[in-house]
Formats: structure tokens, C-alpha cells, sequence
């Protein structure tokens, strides 16, 4: 078996050799190999991780919480969902390693087949699609809040075009977002992931001091749920903001050594931050706020310099987190166009670069385009995290099933440990089909029944 994907899945001792193109018999993919490049290391892969797990779902964590029945409630949930979560990252990084692929939808190819492989490729596409809408209604958000800190009579009363929402998003996305989304390795995003993770430090630490500092009365804080179905609505944020999945092959692709072992290292130092960043930020958020806790944390506080430093920061954050989602969702688009028009791999070898960069340029000038008429991240959140059930939970499991069953008719044996993972994977599959169709007609009928609500903070005019 050849190996398959970009040059971002080279193993070691394939980048010693120069480029190179052939097709792959089985799987009519491109192999394309280049000279050696030196890898992440796992420390380093440590914040790529965080990175692309941290983001949008950390401001509206403390409303979830809310809405699911209060803190101990959420907690107990996000733990046990952590454990299909973490369980799931190892399938994918195992069965990555069975043929030396570099994408998501790659793993789900050479595992579950070509079918399997369009449905993901298809589903990746529109989670980061979305993804990177709400990123940049964040964006839009934070720059707001900041000019109405700093110069608020003077943005109310003439409200210049250079300091409007719209104008905001779109100079400061072309200045720091576009130049960082054309590169053909994700691991060149390390350094300004790193910057993000600072960022993010800083907003749970601000969240956690204001909690201790003297602060109005929050309204009502719920201690269990109205009911049994209100635990389902942190689902879908817990979904969507430990949903590094898609992320993940293409980081574990670009380290160095490339390893389980090594992997297992990056996966335990992330999770524990992501678990305490999110946690704390949520119990902390709410206990301070109570049921007056908006969608976006930061928007509940009164404006200051802490406050304002942390929408800057978390403005900083978005414009680092936006590129790898970017990454993960034109990869699966160009799998899914250069599949449908058939193209022979010479000429997708050829096309790479002119594909990559027009790809790019269309992807940010749309998602630009939708995400300065949608004012709240909430539904998007709800929406997304229904999507990100399908990467953390159906296309694992299905993955896991798979490889039992290849190992089973390989060898004719039925030992009990496969027995007991053809189990798990069916408990993974299920799982995650009720959790998408639940939480997405939730989502769908909280949109319909109350519509898209902006937040009201007290940064108005």
C-alpha cells in the first residue's frame, strides 16, 4: 500500500526524497512527496490543538450551562462526554497511521471506502464553512465593544464608516486573517496558535477574579433542569467547542516523530486545558451572572480595562483559529470537486496551487459576505454542534467498526476484544445519530419559534 494525502502526511523517511507524483491503484489518489522538512513537536502540536478546540463555544459556554440546569448538571455531562470525546481523537490518529494519510476525510476513505469518504468530505466542508462565519461575527463583535469603550460618544453620535461593524470585519480579516490561509501546512499556524492560547489564559483568568471581586447580584442560578430534556442543550456547545477533530489528522500528520505515543502526549496536555479553560470559564461566568448571562460572556460584564482587553484578545484569538478551519474545509472541498469532475492525478498535482489559492480567496470572501448579516453566534453555535456530533461520534465509530471487521475477516477469529469494540462502535454510532438529530431540531425550532435575537449588552450607545 502507497501512501496517500498531501504532502502535510509525509512520513520521515518519504520527505528524504524529492517531489514526486504517482497514482495509487487502489484509491486513485496523489501521492506528492518533497524534500525534508522538519515536523512539530508534540509540545508544540500542543497548541495547534488548543487552538483549533478553543474559540467561539468558550463565550457561550456560560449560557449553556444556563440553559442544561446549572454547573454541577453541565459538568457531569461534559465529562462524560469527554470520554467518547478523547476516544474518538485516538481512532482517527490509529486508523491514520493504518495507511499514512493526512486528512480527515482521507482516514474515513481508507477505513469505511469512497462513499463514506464524499458524506464526510461533505459534512467537513459545511462544519467549517459555518465555523468560520461565526469567527467572524466574534470579530465583528469584540471590535464593537472596544470603540464604544474607548470612544463611545464619539462612535454614537457619528458613527464613522472606518469604525462600523462591517468595516471592522472586513479591513482588519483581509489585513491578519487571508495572509495566514494559504499555506499548503497547517503547522505553520504553531507560532500564532501559541498566541491565541495566551489569549484565551487571560479571558478565564479575568473570568475567574471578577467571580471573587465584588459585583452586582446575579439573577436566578438553576441547580437542576426544568427538564429531563434541557440537559441536551449543552450538547451541542460541548460538540462544538471540543470539536478539534477535523484539525487533528493534519496537526498528527506534521509531527515529529509521528507516533501514538508521542500523540497521546499532545492529546493529555490539551484536553486538560481546553477541560479547565472551558469549565472555568462557564461556572465562573454564570455564577456571577445567573439567568442574565448572554450568549457571548463578555458582553454581561461592565465595560473596563480588564474587559477590554479581553475582547481585544479574544479578537486576536479568531483572527489565529480562522486559518486552520479554513485548512480543514478547503481540503475536503477540493476532495469532493476534483472526485466529482473526475480529474486524473497528474492533473490534480498540476492544478495543486492555482486550486489552492482560488479556493481560498472564494471560501473568505463568502463566509466575509454571510457573517456581517448574522448579528448572534447562539444559533450558529447550537446548528454547528449538532455537525460536530457527526466528526466527534458517527464517522469514529463507523471508522472503529470498520477496521474490527477488517481484522476479523482477515484472521476468521471473533476474539473478545473485538466483540467488545464492534460493541463500542455501535454505541458510537447511535450516540452520535441521536445527538445530531436531536440538537439540530432543537436548534431549528428555537430558531423558528423566538428567531435571531442579537445580544444586548451594556456597551450600547
Amino acid at each position: 500500500m502507497s501512501f496517500h494525502g498531501s504532502d502535510i502526511s509525509a512520513t520521515n523517511d518519504e520527505r528524504k526524497r524529492l517531489l514526486s507524483v504517482q497514482a495509487d491503484a487502489d484509491y486513485d489518489e496523489i501521492v506528492i512527496i518533497q524534500s525534508p522538512k522538519k515536523g512539530s513537536s508534540w509540545y508544540s502540536s500542543v497548541f495547534l490543538v488548543v487552538n483549533a478546540a478553543l474559540g467561539a463555544g468558550l463565550l457561550n459556554f456560560p449560557e449553556a450551562y444556563h440553559e442544561a440546569g446549572g454547573v454541577v448538571v453541565a459538568i457531569f455531562v461534559q465529562a462524560l462526554f469527554l470520554v467518547f470525546i478523547v476516544t474518538a481523537i485516538m481512532i482517527l490518529a490509529y486508523c491514520s497511521d493504518m495507511n499514512s494519510v493526512g486528512t480527515y476525510q482521507d482516514v474515513v476513505r481508507t477505513v469505511c471506502g469512497r462513499n463514506a469518504q464524499r458524506a464526510s468530505a461533505m459534512f467537513l466542508t459545511t462544519y467549517c464553512f459555518g465555523t468560520c462565519i461565526t469567527f467572524l461575527i466574534i470579530i465583528g463583535d469584540q471590535w464593537e465593544e472596544f470603540f464604544l469603550f474607548v470612544a463611545k460618544k464619539f462612535y454614537c453620535e457619528n458613527h464613522p464608516w472606518y469604525m462600523d461593524r462591517i468595516s471592522t470585519i472586513v479591513i482588519t480579516s483581509f489585513i491578519l486573517i487571508l495572509p495566514l490561509c494559504f499555506p499548503k501546512r497547517i503547522d505553520f499556524l504553531k507560532y500564532a496558535s501559541f498566541i491565541g492560547v495566551l489569549g484565551i489564559l487571560y479571558v478565564v483568568a479575568m473570568v475567574t477574579i471578577k467571580y471573587f471581586l465584588p459585583h452586582d447580584p446575579p439573577g436566578p442560578i438553576k441547580t437542576k433542569p426544568d427538564t429531563w430534556m434541557d440537559v441536551f442543550h449543552v450538547v451541542p456547545t460541548i460538540c462544538f467547542a471540543y470539536q478539534c477533530h477535523v484539525s487533528i489528522i493534519p496537526i498528527y500528520s506534521c509531527m515529529e516523530p509521528r507516533n501514538l505515543k508521542q500523540f497521546s502526549k499532545t492529546v493529555s496536555v490539551a484536553m486538560f486545558l481546553c477541560v479547565a479553560t472551558y469549565t472555568g470559564t462557564a461556572a465562573f461566568g454564570y455564577l456571577t451572572f445567573g439567568d442574565l448571562i448572554t450568549s457571548d460572556i463578555l458582553l454581561s460584564y461592565d465595560p473596563d480595562p480588564a474587559v477590554i482587553i479581553a475582547v481585544i484578545l479574544i479578537a486576536v484569538k479568531t483572527y489565529t483559529t480562522y486559518p486552520i478551519l479554513l485548512f480543514c474545509g478547503r481540503a475536503a472541498f477540493e476532495c469532493l470537486w476534483t472526485d466529482l469532475r473526475g480529474l486524473s492525478p497528474s492533473v490534480i498535482a498540476e492544478q495543486e496551487r492555482t486550486r489552492r489559492i482560488v479556493t481560498t480567496v472564494i471560501w473568505f470572501v463568502a463566509t466575509l459576505a454571510l457573517a456581517v448579516f448574522i448579528p448572534n453566534i447562539g444559533i450558529v453555535i447550537e446548528i454547528l454542534g449538532a455537525f460536530a456530533a457527526v466528526f466527534i461520534f458517527i464517522f469514529p465509530g463507523m471508522c472503529m467498526l470498520a477496521a474490527t471487521m477488517t481484522q476479523v475477516n482477515s484472521s476468521g477469529q471473533w476474539t473478545g476484544r473485538r466483540k467488545y469494540l464492534v460493541g463500542f462502535s455501535c454505541c458510537f454510532i447511535t450516540l452520535g445519530t441521536f445527538i445530531f438529530g436531536l440538537t439540530l431540531a432543537q436548534s431549528i425550532m428555537n430558531f423558528t419559534a423566538g428567531g435571531i435575537k442579537a445580544d444586548k449588552s451594556k456597551y450600547t450607545c
